[in-house]
């Protein structure tokens, strides 16, 4: 598989399947997110799911990959570190303040605008003026929502603003770790090396934190052994499945392009926390999620 990823790196069969793993990314973040903000606060869920993450990681370093090599490759990955606890951190405390359909829409879309920055600066990357004005019509999106949500939302109100600005913070964030992690995958030679120690360390802080905090939960906040396996074992492969999948995306082709492709998970989120989560999306905040995947599809036609 990895021989196969490098061969296509570049090229239209790699523009194409880059488009597919974006694509797929989408979809299994936000059924990722809406695991996250399910039954359990988000503190507890995302914990669980690390632990999963941490165990399923461990065969694959003994023996599927081979080790980072060298102290460059070495700092790449342990780098990523900081990074996803200070994200991880930021979705929580946004979780906890606000509904699914508010946070998730605004971290999502917000990632993009600086990602896209971020590979002009780093990579060289440049966009054509069609694929800006998808970028603009993906802003007007995440703006739109985010007024319409400040005025009329009934979830969590006294909260609201606070849950706002800690999605935004947190969409930067997205930016910086999507832009990283697209540098380290592109630096070692073997990008399964890179995902499998990349979910290994990266997922040790929030099951550190939830055995630090597991005395103070009350019986009912503990996980039951349907959190530990739905939850948990579930939303650890899914998160395999989605940072897996927009990382692979971003060594095979553009990074910004992915990064934009990728945020086509709002109009999930939507369908999930409607669906799902019994939180109610209305008319007016469908068509606003649907302008931010409008948005990443004409960034994808403005770059053929």
């Amino acid at each position: 598989m990895s021989t196969w990823i490098t061969s296509i790196e570049g090229t239209e069969a790699g523009h194409e399947a880059a488009l597919m793993l974006a694509l797929a990314a989408a979809f299994l973040h936000a059924l990722f997110g809406s695991l996250q903000k399910g039954r359990l606060d988000p503190w507890t869920s995302r914990g669980i799911m690390d632990v999963f993450m941490v165990l399923l990681a461990i065969p694959a370093v003994l023996f599927l990959v081979p080790p980072p090599e060298g102290a460059l490759q070495w700092a790449l990955v342990l780098g990523a570190i900081p990074i996803h606890m200070a994200y991880k951190i930021g979705m929580a405390m946004a979780y906890s303040r606000g509904a699914y359909t508010v946070v998730y829409p605004v971290v999502r879309g917000t990632g993009p605008v600086f990602t896209v920055l971020g590979a002009w600066v780093i990579f060289g990357e440049t966009f054509a003026p069609l694929q800006w004005l998808g970028v603009a019509v993906l802003l007007s999106g995440i703006f739109g929502l985010a007024l319409y949500n400040l005025r009329t939302i009934t979830v969590a109100r006294d909260t609201l603003v606070a849950a706002m600005g800690l999605a935004l913070a947190t969409g930067s964030l997205v930016a910086a770790y999507t832009t990283y992690d697209a540098y380290a995958i592109r630096a070692l030679p073997d990008p399964f090396s890179f995902l499998a120690w990349f979910f290994l360390v990266t997922n040790l802080d929030f099951p550190l934190l939830l055995a630090w905090r597991w005395r103070g939960l009350s019986p009912k906040q503990r996980p039951t052994r349907r959190n530990w396996l739905r939850g948990g074992l579930l939303g650890a492969v899914v998160a395999y499945g989605s940072f897996g999948s927009v990382m692979l995306a971003t060594r095979l082709d553009k990074v910004g392009e992915a990064a934009v492709l990728r945020e086509t998970s709002t109009v999930f989120a939507a369908l999930i926390g409607w669906l799902v989560l019994k939180e109610t999306v209305g008319p007016r905040r469908i068509v606003l999620m649907t302008l931010i995947a409008a948005g990443a599809v004409i960034v994808e036609m403005g770059g053929r």
